[in-house]
C-alpha cells in the first residue's frame, strides 16, 4: 500500500434506516483504527518441544475505533451524541483509502468535549465493536 494522506480516513455513522443511510462524522483530525485477536492456548505438558500451542481460528476477535477533531457538522454531532446517551448500537462505516471499507455495528464507549478559552470546541470518541465486521478490500 502505497502512501495515503491521513485526512482520506472516513468514518460514517448509519442512521438505522433499511437501507441505511451514512453520514460521515465531519471534522475529525486524527483516526485510529485497531483490530484484535486474542488466542486461544492450549498448551500441556506434551506439546511438542514445549512451544506454546494455539487453536486456529478460536481466539475472540473485536475493533476498536478513535477519533478527535471538531465538530463541524449538526447532523453527525446529533446522531453520535444521541447514539452514546442510549447506548444503541449503530452501523459504522470505516473507509480506508487502499486498504479497503470495513463496516459493522459498534457502540460509542466514549465521547469526551474539551476547548480552550481562545480556540474552538473540540471533542474526540471512542468506539468498540459490537457485532460482526464485514471488510471489503479496495479495488
Amino acid at each position: 500500500m502505497a502512501a495515503q494522506a491521513g485526512k482520506d480516513v472516513l468514518l460514517a455513522i448509519g442512521d438505522g434506516a433499511d437501507p441505511e443511510n451514512f453520514t460521515a462524522v465531519a471534522g475529525l483530525r486524527a483516526k485510529s483504527i485497531s483490530l484484535n485477536a486474542r488466542t486461544v492456548d492450549v498448551t500441556h505438558a506434551d506439546s511438542p518441544g514445549r512451544w506454546r500451542e494455539l487453536i486456529e481460528g478460536a481466539g475472540l476477535k473485536s475493533a476498536a475505533v478513535t477519533g478527535a477533531g471538531v465538530f463541524v457538522d449538526d447532523t453527525a454531532d446529533e446522531q453520535v451524541r444521541g447514539v452514546f446517551f442510549d447506548q444503541v448500537r449503530r452501523t459504522w462505516r470505516l473507509v480506508i483509502p487502499a486498504f479497503g471499507v470495513m463496516e459493522g455495528a459498534f457502540l460509542v464507549t466514549a465521547l469526551e468535549y474539551s476547548g480552550r478559552h481562545d480556540g474552538e470546541a473540540a471533542y474526540s470518541l471512542s468506539l468498540a465493536s459490537a457485532g460482526a465486521l464485514s471488510f471489503t478490500p479496495a479495488v
